[in-house]
């Protein structure tokens, strides 16, 4: 029987050990993709749950040393989240489904009228124009979209029931977040590979991230959404609220914003001779609504994060793409999460000497 050289002995153990880390490792990468399956359902309410734990955590500090026990004291900040967030968008959300289908309908009916298109032919400086529009059937064109926003409010009526359930699982989850946040935060450093100052350097982009997003993209886009409807409103346009809203949601999306609906609301007050009212809304529009951002912004975000126009642009679309509406939370988050894991890697993995 041949004996073994010396230092064979160590090479074979060298060799099972990369083999039960490769094991490991793989079964690992196995375990947190399955655990990914799990939670991409829940995905929707964590962002949502996550985002308002952040805002309302100054407040429900405040709530716990008055409250000494803590189920009380989430219990009682989760109830005043519902009645501050939840209460007003379910009322917000019911009259924008009927201001959708009313204002809809307005509008077709006020193209099919032609009194509009005949003002405009009587005009020599807009003739042309009304010749285009009706070549293009401007009536028959509203008639479709009509329809399709009926069908889409119907379709959101019956999506209902699982923004219900997601709403309900938001809150259970804000419940737990506010309560169990030390604990939760204790657990992540323990199984993070990453040392506990670069963890905490992440939770602190984390939070800046949200906020950011949060104050300097939804607040901001709601308070130029809100102007909007109001110029619109005070103007006795048809659907402030839709419009108003509809003006915050693409303010949310960088290159995009408010003035794709309230320029070709003045062209068409222009065109209709209501030169008053569609200069007023072009200077409403470009001076208030479209500078809100300039003023808010610094003065709710001050020095957080805040990531270049380009990468937000993909964040925030991508993320919509790929999460829905919880993607303007998530789309940022992901993007700020991998950006700082990549500055580990250039910044901790040493260069080969050559």
């Amino acid at each position: 029987m041949t004996e073994q050289s010396p230092l064979q002995i160590p090479t074979a153990k060298r060799a099972v050990g990369l083999f039960r880390v490769l094991i490991i490792l793989a079964l690992t990468i196995l375990a947190v993709y399955i655990c990914y399956l799990l939670v991409l359902p829940f995905l929707p309410a964590l962002a949502w749950a996550l985002t308002l734990t952040l805002l309302f955590l100054p407040v429900h500090e405040q709530i716990e040393q008055s409250v000494r026990r803590q189920n009380v004291a989430a219990a009682v900040s989760v109830g005043l989240i519902a009645v501050v967030v939840a209460v007003p968008g379910i009322l917000l959300g019911n009259r924008l489904i009927q201001e959708a289908a009313s204002g809809a309908a307005m509008i077709n009916e006020r193209l099919s009228s032609g009194e509009w298109l005949r003002s405009l032919q009587t005009n020599p400086r807009t003739a042309a124009v009304a010749w285009w529009i009706d070549e293009i059937n401007l009536p028959e064109a509203a008639g479709r979209i009509t329809s399709w926003v009926t069908e889409r409010s119907g379709g959101f009526i019956r999506a209902s029931v699982g923004h219900a359930v997601t709403l309900v699982l938001t809150f259970y989850l804000v419940f737990y977040f506010l309560r169990d946040r030390e604990a939760a935060l204790n657990v992540l450093l323990e199984v993070s590979p990453l040392p506990e100052n670069q963890m905490r350097e992440l939770f602190r982009r984390v939070a800046e991230t949200i906020h950011a997003t949060l104050y300097g993209t939804l607040i901001v886009a709601a308070v130029q959404g809100t102007l909007g409807g109001l110029i619109f409103w005070w103007l006795a346009l048809p659907a402030p609220l839709l419009w108003g809203v509809v003006m915050g949601a693409l303010a949310i999306v960088p290159v995009l914003g408010a003035f794709v609906v309230w320029i070709p609301a003045a062209v068409f007050l222009a065109l209709n001779g209501n030169w008053l009212e569609a200069s007023i809304l072009t200077v409403w529009g470009a001076i208030v609504v479209g500078g809100i951002d300039n003023v808010l912004y610094p003065m709710l975000v001050g020095d957080r994060i805040r990531l270049h126009t380009i990468p937000t642009f993909m964040a925030i679309v991508g993320g919509l793409t790929v999460f829905g509406a919880s993607g303007v939370i998530l789309g940022p988050l992901t993007v700020t999460v991998t950006i700082f894991l990549l500055r580990i890697w250039g910044t901790h993995i040493p260069e080969p000497k050559g």
